[in-house]
């Protein structure tokens, strides 16, 4: 049954770090020529904003008091995404390993969370676009018409987030990944869950191709 037409549709897909979520969703997106909003990106780019400005990561009180002074902004093609802060693009500082060890705490608070919750809202607006984060189908786009939970067993993810960046440990990556994980599903504000009514992908034994087939198949179902 058609409930959704290409301009208003919203996919949401959550899941952990390293389940395949950037390359599904901007591949979906792609494929069915919608938006595309890395939200994990935004809350990198908080993130490296707070450690340029000497902001003491682990200090919650600290990192809430800035929490709106950075502006961010967020590009929306799937095949070339962009995110800036103060005007300056950040698409790669914020992948460097600082930001990636210090992302969870600064995620964990609030007030990040309802600044850029706002953004994200305001981004997706009438609906065209495919969003990717960890709490997509639960806070941010909890009426999407379609939610995907996106996972892989540890192994796979560590072993596909390590090959992005060259001399990685992969095992040294595992543990980082699961290491996130209990932080991002123990937080108190939007932990990092199912949704209600997602669909559970486990993308260990697939290929990508092959996800986003199932996905596209899943959005030409409700629309």
């Amino acid at each position: 049954m058609n409930t959704s037409s290409p301009a208003t549709i919203v996919v949401a897909i959550d899941g952990p770090s390293g389940s395949g979520k950037s390359s599904t969703s901007r591949g979906v997106a792609t494929r069915l020529g919608l938006r595309y909003l890395d939200t994990g990106a935004m809350f990198r780019a908080m993130t490296w904003w707070m450690l340029e400005q000497g902001v003491d990561v682990h200090d919650p009180a600290a990192v809430a008091a800035a929490a709106h002074a950075p502006v961010i902004r967020s590009g929306t093609d799937p095949q070339a995404p962009t995110i800036s802060v103060d005007s300056r693009d950040v698409s790669a500082a914020i992948r460097g390993q600082q930001v990636t060890d210090s992302v969870s705490p600064v995620s964990s608070v609030p007030e990040v969370r309802a600044r850029l919750l706002a953004l994200q809202r305001e981004i997706i607006g009438a609906g065209g676009i495919v969003v990717e984060g960890r709490d997509i189908g639960t806070v941010v786009a909890p009426d999407a018409p379609v939610k995907i939970y996106l996972t892989a067993d540890p192994e796979a993810r560590a072993v596909r987030r390590a090959a992005e960046v060259a001399g990685t440990d992969v095992l040294a990556t595992r543990e980082s990944l699961l290491s996130r994980d209990r932080i991002d599903s123990g937080r108190a504000t939007a932990p990092l869950t199912m949704a209600e009514g997602a669909h559970h992908i486990d993308s260990t034994a697939y290929t990508l191709d092959e996800v986003i087939d199932q996905v596209v198949g899943l959005v030409d179902a409700v629309r």
